[in-house]
């Protein structure tokens, strides 16, 4: 009988034991589910946070474009505001090349020139038109004229008003004769 209840005490204590290890085993699953839910809320936050900062750099990227490109759009008004005076120059040159008045001459071109140097630092270029093959990217025909020679045919004979590109962009197309 005493064999009997060793045996029980053994069953009883194996029985605690299991049900010991069953409820840890019970506790270790809910844990580590709780692990998992916790690192895949952690890796659904990082993947937000991250989504968040490209999104951000999105934003400060077109906002410094679009600053960028409002900054050029007001210098292209203003130059583009200069241009009437830069012909005005022109002519006041042309018509003084006939005069004998030196000290006139010397004055326009030298407002020119300084007008000239200050817009060709901010991207402004004149557009060589004279003598070129005509391009309508860049030139604008005023009008047709009959060629001297079969080699000006197509090209730009004469030009009527000056053009301008400011940072590569056509800013005013030059008015040009074309040979015919």
């Amino acid at each position: 009988m005493a064999e009997k209840t060793e045996k029980a005490g053994k069953t009883a204590k194996t029985v605690k034991k299991e049900v010991k290890e069953n409820k840890e085993s019970k506790e270790n699953a809910e844990l580590r589910k709780t692990v998992d839910d916790l690192n895949s809320k952690l890796a659904k936050e990082h993947e937000d946070y991250l989504r968040l900062m490209a999104e951000f750099e999105t934003f400060r990227r077109r906002s410094a474009e679009e600053r960028l490109a409002l900054v050029n759009s007001a210098s292209a008004d203003t130059i583009k505001g200069l241009l009437p005076v830069l012909d005005d120059c022109e002519r006041a040159m042309e018509l003084l090349a006939k005069s004998s008045d030196e000290a006139a001459k010397e004055g326009t071109a030298l407002i020119y020139n300084k007008l000239m140097e200050y817009l060709k630092t901010r991207g402004l270029e004149v557009i060589d038109a004279k003598g070129a093959k005509f391009d309508v990217d860049f030139h604008e025909a005023v009008t047709q004229f009959p060629a001297p020679t079969p080699e000006q045919k197509g090209t730009v004979i004469d030009v009527v008003q000056t053009g301008y590109t400011l940072g590569g962009k056509v800013l005013r197309y030059a008015k040009v004769v074309v040979g015919a």
